[in-house]
C-alpha cells in the first residue's frame, strides 16, 4: 500500500481510469449507471478532500480506496479495484489499511453489490441501513465500531 498524490496529474489519471472501469461493473451488477462518480472528471475527482491510498499489482497501479475523517469517523468515501485484478484481495488490503488508522468507520454501496458487501461485512461492518439516492439507485450504508 502506498499513499497517492493526486495533484500528479499522471496518478490522478490513473486513479480515475480504475475508478471507471470499477463503477462500471458495479452499475452492471446494482443495475444503475446513476453512481456519481461515473459522470465526474479526474479534475473533479482530486479536487474532492479525500486521502488516497494506492495498491499495486504486477507492477501496475490496480486499486486504490480514499476517505476522510468526519467528526472522528472514518469514511470511506471510495474503494475501487481495476477489473483485470479483482479477485486477489486488493480489497480487503485497502479497507485493512484504512480501518488501521483506528475508530469508528462507515463506507456505503450500492445495494445489490454483493461483493461489496460480502467484503465490508467480513472485515467488521454491520448494516445500518439502505437509501434510494436517485430513482433507482439504492445505497446500502454499512457502520463498524471503532478499534483502538
Amino acid at each position: 500500500m502506498i499513499g497517492l498524490d493526486l495533484s500528479d496529474d499522471d496518478v490522478a489519471r490513473a486513479v480515475h481510469r480504475i475508478g471507471l472501469r470499477a463503477y462500471a461493473v458495479e452499475a452492471a451488477l446494482i443495475g444503475s449507471t446513476a453512481i456519481p462518480a461515473l459522470s465526474e472528471t479526474w479534475e473533479e475527482m482530486r479536487a474532492r478532500p479525500l486521502r488516497w491510498l494506492g495498491a499495486h499489482a504486477d507492477g501496475v497501479l490496480a486499486g486504490f480506496a480514499a476517505w476522510s475523517r468526519v467528526g472522528g469517523v472514518l469514511d470511506i468515501a471510495r474503494l475501487c479495484v481495476d477489473p483485470d485484478f479483482a479477485r486477489r484481495g486488493l480489497g480487503r488490503a485497502l479497507v485493512s489499511a484504512v480501518l488501521a488508522e483506528g475508530g469508528p468507520a462507515v463506507v456505503a454501496t450500492g445495494a445489490a453489490n454483493a461483493p461489496a458487501i460480502a467484503l465490508y461485512e467480513a472485515v467488521g461492518f454491520r448494516p445500518a441501513g439502505t437509501v434510494e439516492v436517485v430513482p433507482g439507485l439504492v445505497i446500502a450504508e454499512f457502520t463498524r465500531p471503532g478499534t483502538p
